[in-house]
């Protein structure tokens, strides 16, 4: 893992935590939704409360009204719609809240383009292609230049 400093680390790790346990109970046991929405209401809650966004990939499985882990045919029902723009429609069989989603091709999320990094900013695929792995000396990718291993040290 790289050093960097992340503001609210320790709550950062408790909402993934939550979105994890979330999922394994669901997959667990599609009956037990009551836990699942308190477990999502409590992420939600934190985020909130710290004002920390989330991911747009986490918060398109989550349904705002009930905060039930929208999983297709489990929890969800999923359609596809072709009006005047290709739509991709979930609805929550637990309240019937619908959302929909535009499938353009072409479509990129305004958090993924380069007018939303903060300057000095690296995107994740910048940072990937430059993190060096500890223990093998070498770029994680294996695309750019070869780092020569250290010598090894003596550890007493």
């Amino acid at each position: 893992m790289s050093n960097v400093n992340v503001k609210d680390k320790d709550a950062l790790l408790r909402l993934n935590y939550l979105q994890q346990a979330a999922h394994c109970i669901l997959a667990g046991n599609p009956d037990n939704t009551a836990l699942v929405r308190f477990l999502l209401h409590t992420q939600r809650g934190i985020s909130k409360r710290l004002v920390l966004r989330q991911d747009p990939s986490v918060k398109r499985t989550v349904c705002k009204k009930c905060s039930s882990l929208l999983v297709p045919g489990i929890t969800a029902k999923v359609r596809q719609r072709r009006r005047m723009q290709q739509v991709t429609v979930v609805t929550c069989l637990a309240c019937g809240m619908s959302k929909r989603f535009l499938r353009r091709p072409d479509y990129c999320l305004w958090v993924d383009r380069a007018e939303a990094l903060l300057p000095g900013q690296k995107t994740d695929q910048e940072s990937a292609e430059t993190h060096v792995d500890p223990a093998v000396g070498e770029p994680s990718s294996g695309t750019l230049g070869t780092i020569e291993p250290s010598s090894p040290s003596v550890t007493q």
